[in-house]
């Protein structure tokens, strides 16, 4: 069986002031996520996100084993390949300290498209939203408390 390489990103995005839909998954899709304490390190991170590597946080969905957000580079922003692989370092140190959860966290990749439109995003917003619905963990999309929006970001 083949041995799939790792996703290439694009050296160049062709869309102005892009918005990226990012998801990550945990290492061995460990479901370890959905916790308050877990939750508050990665949002912190997000908060920080701008200041440390120019990179707007908007929604995001944290489930037991991934997490969806929304995510905007700044004018001066660091590739999305170095503020996931920060962003990731840092998480993963934190819940490591914090938690008796072993290393590694995250799996070495992690998912991103580039939102074309705002039909888009609205249709992956929603589907995102509704994931914990989905997988059984909540009657309705509301009830899920791992769920937000750090920065309002618009299409």
């Amino acid at each position: 069986m083949p041995q799939r390489g790792h996703l290439r990103r694009l050296d160049i995005v062709w869309v102005k002031n892009p918005l990226y839909f990012v998801t990550v998954c945990c290492a061995k899709r460990r479901p370890i996520l959905a916790h308050d304490s877990l939750a508050k390190i990665m949002i912190s991170a997000w908060r920080e996100s701008t200041r440390l590597y120019g990179w707007t946080v908007g929604r995001y969905v944290i489930m037991p084993d991934h997490v969806h957000f929304f995510a905007r580079p700044q004018s001066n922003a660091m590739p999305l390949s170095f503020f996931m692989r920060n962003w990731k370092r840092w998480t993963a140190n934190q819940i490591a300290k914090q938690t008796a959860i072993s290393l590694p966290l995250w799996q070495s990749e992690f998912f991103d498209h580039v939102i074309r439109s705002a039909d888009s995003y609205t249709e992956k917003w929603r589907y995102v939203r509704e994931n914990p619905v989905r997988a059984g963990l909540v009657a309705t999309a509301n009830t899920w408390p791992y769920s937000g929006e750090i920065n309002l970001l618009q299409f």
